[in-house]
């Protein structure tokens, strides 16, 4: 664990100084907060979902990092403890569409019988289309995971695998005031043919402010090994500032 951290923050330092040398980085930072309450007669259940994120981009590299922590309960019960981070960048060619791109995540899921996951690679990307006010991608690359694992809730699993990992990002500005985004992926291990992972992250949101915006949120995940999966759908409010 303490190596996966020291692997992150080297990643955000060297990169964050990297981008510094240059007048024309921009910075961006994003927090969203979404949930849903229920409260009835026969009970209550209640999610909140928290993300954090950070760019730093410039002409030819971006780097992001990012963290999430999901928590809910269901009539006292704990359906809901999630936490996850990432860090990865993209080094783009003279081919403006073509790219580079590296990984490195770790997750723990009650909901997903995840006690901590570790994944890394690097891989290519290409734009299908990237506009002012429209992008969409398809990346491809192998990552190396491991992983500590629930099979059928009390059987430990240490793990470890190579995945092919392939995703489908786009965003959509509609007049500067909705936006359409999300990011869809299926990474399937190269050594187990019954081994694959969907994760799908998908939102809408309008602007009510530069900074302010009110989100509903879908995110899906698949984790076929431990034959679990949870879908989130909220709404709540993203604040985002550029500088």
């Amino acid at each position: 664990m303490k190596r996966i951290v020291a692997l992150i923050v080297v990643l955000l330092y060297g990169y964050t100084g990297f981008a510094q040398f240059s007048d024309s980085t921009h910075y961006l930072i994003k927090y969203a907060s979404t949930g849903s309450i229920n409260r009835t007669n026969d009970g209550n259940s209640y999610l909140l979902n928290n993300n954090l994120g950070f760019k730093v981009s410039k002409k030819k590299v971006t780097l992001n990092a990012g963290a999430s922590y999901v928590y809910g309960k269901n009539n006292a019960s704990l359906t809901n403890n999630d936490v996850s981070a990432a860090v990865d960048f993209n080094l783009y060619t003279d081919t403006a569409q073509i790219y580079y791109w590296g990984l490195a995540n770790y997750d723990r899921s009650y909901s997903l019988k995840i006690n901590n996951r570790f994944q890394g690679g690097a891989g290519i990307g290409y734009d299908l289309i990237r506009r002012p006010n429209a992008l969409l991608n398809i990346t491809d690359g192998l990552l190396f995971e491991n992983s500590d694992l629930f099979l059928h809730d009390t059987i430990q699993d240490l793990y470890s695998t190579v995945r092919n990992s392939f995703r489908v990002q786009y965003k959509w500005t509609i007049h500067n005031i909705v936006v359409l985004e999300g990011s869809n992926y299926f990474q399937n291990s190269l050594m187990h043919g019954d081994d694959f992972t969907i994760r799908c992250i998908n939102s809408m949101s309008v602007k009510l402010r530069s900074w302010l915006s009110l989100t509903a949120s879908m995110t899906y995940n698949k984790l076929n090994r431990t034959d679990r999966e949870n879908l989130l759908f909220n709404y709540g409010v993203t604040l985002e500032k550029y500088f």
